[in-house]
């Protein structure tokens, strides 16, 4: 069994954020408080706190052609998972950094991924792998 992370990450907007993260990710809302609340990400414990005049500021790195934000989280999922969030993401017109695609085609760790932030620019990846061996493939 993979042990659960803890992540905990600053938003100005607690509200329109947790709409995000429990009606678009469909993360499941656990304890919260008005300053901060508790997600279960994909089986991992997320929390948003809100934190008045937070603004990230955003750098990116080549990878595959495209600009990845850094910094940025996510969860490796199933690849039918990665279709249905991809699909019910598009649905509900996110804006999207790097579309859903396959990343590293026909090389070790080839990868579904795609990129897009939440109302509060923390930007995520989601990715799948066909072949879960490829995970940390060299």
């Amino acid at each position: 069994m993979i042990q659960p992370f803890h992540l905990a990450i600053p938003v100005q907007n607690l509200e329109k954020c947790r709409t995000f993260y429990r009606e678009i990710l469909n993360c499941e809302e656990g304890r919260s408080t008005e300053n901060w609340v508790d997600f279960n990400f994909f089986g991992h414990q997320l929390v948003i706190h809100q934190k008045d005049g937070f603004n990230p500021e955003r750098i990116s790195n080549p990878v595959d052609g495209h600009d990845v934000p850094v910094p940025h989280f996510g969860v490796v999922l199933s690849w039918e998972d990665w279709q249905n969030l991809s699909e019910r993401l598009k649905k509900h017109n996110t804006k999207f950094i790097i579309e859903p695609c396959i990343r590293f085609k026909g090389e070790v760790g080839e990868q579904a991924t795609m990129f897009f932030q939440d109302p509060e620019k923390n930007a995520l990846e989601f990715k799948a792998f066909k072949d879960m061996s490829q995970l940390f493939a060299k």
